[in-house]
């Protein structure tokens, strides 16, 4: 930005008329009251909010504190706000004119400032990029690596020099993105909610979604043999070991699967890490071996997921959609 001082702010509303008729923008949270009563520090903010949200998680607070803090505090006249309105799919920019707010006669956006709207615009001038950046899935954010655009969008020419048969090179990166953050949050959910045994079950059910038949050892194992599969009624078996451990694995640990199977076997090695040098090593002198780390469970899962059991697809809500990609993808 050309200023280094100035700040664009992207917000979100359920209340699109509040926002364009009384040239307001607001946020919510409104069991917390004034935020002027509160000490200008982040801590204080994260202590209010567990105080007034008692069974809230640990990201939450920090996130929703987080936002308060930054509209009631950090947030100054002159500054820029940026909204996307969904009444009529405008882009709307405009200069932040007041002060914070406490506003109890609202039903939920209590907390308040007031704005002037300098430009509203059709969605469709903007860069893909752009409009994923103020799709941010919280409240009130900062705009940052499109904040120039917004900024270029307010000059008189704009709409007169903008060209709508202009190829956007931001299509390919938004895509890439929006791929990578579902990735990451299959990986998370993964992690935080399958341990030990439980995990177990989830890779015989992609397995069985995969097309093989699945036994699941009992709980102690069949000497470290935690499932195994068939892809039908004829050998080879597949004997399949698990492990849900935050560290890399290592070789010995394969060695050992190793050491369960018969001639005829084949083995497959799951874990939602990675494994060691030496244990890569290991895996590619040793075919019969099929190692899977966290990044290729993920594929899986993706690639599979439709036919994963209804249990484990609650457990990690997808849901189908169409997203922009390059010319040359």
């Amino acid at each position: 930005m050309a200023n280094d001082e100035l700040k664009i702010w992207g917000i979100h509303t359920k209340d699109d008329n509040l926002f364009l008729k009384d040239n307001t923008i607001a946020i919510g949270w409104h069991e917390i009251g004034d935020l002027k009563r509160i000490d200008a520090n982040r801590e204080a903010f994260k202590e209010k909010y567990r105080d007034t949200y008692p069974d809230a998680k640990k990201g939450s607070v920090a996130n929703g504190a987080g936002m308060l803090f930054r509209f009631c505090n950090e947030v100054q006249i002159g500054d820029y706000i940026v909204f996307p309105s969904k009444i009529n799919r405008e882009v709307n920019i405009g200069i932040v004119e007041g002060d914070y707010v406490y506003d109890p006669g609202q039903i939920e956006y209590v907390q308040t400032r007031k704005v002037k709207w300098l430009k509203h615009l059709p969605r469709t001038v903007f860069s893909q990029g752009a409009l994923y950046e103020i799709g941010s899935a919280m409240s009130f954010f900062t705009v940052k690596n499109y904040a120039d655009e917004f900024l270029v969008a307010l000059d008189k020419d704009f709409k007169k020099n903008f060209s709508p048969d202009a190829e956007d090179d931001s299509i390919g990166a938004t895509a890439e993105d929006i791929e990578e953050i579902t990735r990451d949050y299959i990986l998370k959910e993964l992690s935080r909610q399958l341990k030990g045994y439980d995990l177990e079950n989830f890779v015989a059910d992609l397995l069985s979604a995969m097309g093989y038949r699945t036994t699941v050892s009992p709980h102690g194992g069949d000497r470290g043999i935690d499932i195994t599969a068939y892809k039908d009624e004829l050998p080879p078996r597949i004997l399949v070991q698990v492990k849900s451990q935050d560290g890399d694995v290592k070789e010995t640990t394969i060695q050992s699967l190793k050491g369960a199977m018969r001639e005829g076997d084949y083995g497959l090695f799951v874990t939602l890490s990675n494994y060691t040098k030496n244990a890569q090593k290991y895996l590619n002198n040793t075919p019969i071996i099929r190692g899977i780390n966290g990044t290729e469970l993920v594929e899986l899962v993706l690639k599979y997921y439709e036919d994963l059991s209804e249990k484990y697809r609650k457990m990690i809500p997808l849901k189908m959609v169409y997203i922009p990609v390059s010319e040359e993808d």
